[in-house]
This record gives structure tokens, sequence and C-alpha cells, in this order.
């Protein structure tokens, strides 16, 4: 089913807009995320297509059917929120099947429905366990599997890994990966980490104060964002000022702001002179801080080991500049 999002807007007071003008197609089977800071607007987007809200303007469309009056109920989508909101009292397998009894599917289509949903999150094993016996990731995954159950045209994933620590986060993104490829269910994912983003996503959306800055590909939004805010928010940057000496230096086009990430610097014997204000080792890399002879403080990331006070050159490479 194709999402259709046009001009939505929605606002909780006069003086402003939550969601400002926001539209966006999300195409069958795709991982859609709308990327943004806390305040952005994009959990409002989110509750609207669910039908928890209702906008104030423009139009939400399953296919070619206007949905903004329909009710939650008859949308045929399910929620994964971030903190699981499974029930205690029952067991994996009965917090499955609530979806399809509530749908009045009749036992054998239930008990198949559960079945296949604790396959794909792979927790056939623990059907008869209560919540408080599992992890922290199990628990989510069978958020996911109650999701999955109903065989919704869409899921609607709000932030659902924010609450994990960092180990459980990379295991459970690749969990995510792994089971949309199999089921191709269309999905929209909301959240603020960049790195959810970049590894899952087929396309995203980066919003600000209500409106979408820039949408793509990951690997679009990465190398070629539009302007200071969509490179930012999408990873470390090094920004220089249109009258940078340094970005002149560099090759940078005068009267616009020049970026490069700071993976992008090459440690080298000549180029452009620096000092190192401090070395941070982040085990896959180094992080510099380092002040070039022009007084511009940048962050470089290297493989090397290159302690405070001493000076280097670094160059970076013309396709790796960013125009913003």
């Amino acid at each position: 089913m194709t999402i259709t999002v046009n001009h939505l807007i929605k606002s909780f007071s006069p003086e402003s807009r939550v969601v400002d003008g926001v539209s966006f197609v999300i195409q069958p089977g795709e991982m859609f995320f709308l990327l943004g800071p806390s305040g952005c607007g994009k959990t409002t987007v989110l509750r609207m297509l669910a039908g928890f809200l209702n906008p104030d303007g423009g139009d939400i469309l399953f296919d070619k059917k206007r949905m903004n009056d329909v009710s939650p109920q008859h949308r045929n989508t399910a929620m994964v929120f971030q903190n699981y909101a499974i029930w205690p009292h029952l067991t994996v397998f009965e917090n499955i099947a609530y979806g399809p009894r509530a749908r009045k599917l009749d036992g054998k289509s239930v008990h198949q429905r559960v079945t296949d949903a604790l396959r794909v999150v792979r927790l056939e094993e623990l059907a008869q366990r209560k919540p408080a016996q599992l992890s922290g990731g199990q628990q989510q995954r069978v958020a996911l599997a109650r999701a999955l159950a109903v065989e919704p045209d869409l899921i609607l994933l709000d932030e659902p890994l924010s609450n994990l620590d960092a180990r459980l986060r990379l295991e459970l993104r690749g969990e995510l990966l792994r089971i949309h490829r199999e089921t191709r269910t269309t999905c929209l994912y909301v959240t603020h980490d960049q790195e959810e983003a970049l590894s899952l996503a087929d396309r995203l959306a980066v919003m600000n104060l209500g409106r979408i800055e820039q949408m793509g590909t990951p690997h679009e939004l990465y190398e070629h964002p539009v302007n200071e805010f969509t490179a930012r928010f999408m990873g470390e940057i090094n920004v220089l000022a249109p009258d940078s000496p340094l970005a002149g230096m560099l090759g940078g086009p005068p009267l616009r702001k020049l970026g490069f990430r700071p993976e992008s610097a090459r440690l080298a014997g000549d180029g452009i002179a620096a000092v190192v204000k401090r070395s941070t080792y982040l085990g896959s890399k180094t992080e510099l801080l380092v002040e070039s002879e022009r007084g511009e403080m940048l962050k470089l990331w290297t493989r090397e080991t290159v302690p405070p006070g001493e000076a280097l050159h670094f160059q970076v490479t013309p396709e790796k500049l960013i125009l913003l």
C-alpha cells in the first residue's frame, strides 16, 4: 500500500504550527524514516497517520483513500512504542494473540498468526513466558511480533529502540533490518537517532520546526546535505564560513559555506597545517580536535594516535567537500 501525506498541518495553539505543510510518499514495502530533534513534529505526524490526532489541514491517503476522518481501528495500522506497551499479566503468546482476537479471527487463524509472528522475531521458545521474564530486547521483539500478527498495511514505530542500552540497540537494529527484509511490511519509523536512520532506512526525511528540510536516501542526505541543519543532524561535520581562509585553501567557492566530515580528512606530509589540541581514543577511531594555522577549530577522525601539542598536516579531496 502506498502512503501519501499532502501538506499536513497541525497546531496545538494559535501561535505556532507543530506540523507545517509536511508532504511525503511511502512506497509499498518501504522503511521510511522521519528523523529530527525533540519537538520537531515527527511524532505528531506519526500520531496523525495512526488516527490518534486529526490534522488541521492537508490529506492522508492510504493508496487513494482519504483517511483523515477514519478511526484508528479501521486503518489497519499497528504501533510499536518505545516503552513496549505489552500486557505484563499475559504470556508472550497471549500478548501477540490479542490483536488477531480483537479482529474476531477464529482460533485456528489466531494460532497461525501468532506462530508465524513468533517465528519471524525468533521467539518461539519463549511463547509461554511473562514479560517480566524477558530482557528489554526480547520485550521489544514481542511488541514487534504483536504488530506483525495483525498483518497491517502500515507499521508505525515510535523511537522503538530508545529505551535499550547501546549493545541491545545495535542488536535490535540488525533484527529489525532482517525482519523488514523478510516481511516487506510498509513502515514509518520515527527517531532522533541518525545511526538508526542511516543503517535501516530505505529513505528518510529530516524534520525541523514542523517542516521537512530534506528527503532522500541515507547516502544522499549524509553525502549531499542541502543545508547546515541537515548536515549537522546527519552526523559530525566541520562547517567553514564563506569568508574563511581555510575554505579558500580547500578550494571552496566564494560566498558559500563549506563543510567536510571528520572522516574525510586524511593526514599527510603536506596540506593544511594544524596543531592537535585534544586527542580522544574512541576504539574504532581517534578523534582529534585541531587548530589550523588560521585559528579555526576542526575535528578529524583517524586510525593513528597523535598526542596533544603535535603539529600535523591534513588534506581533504574535492569530492568530499560539501557546499552548504
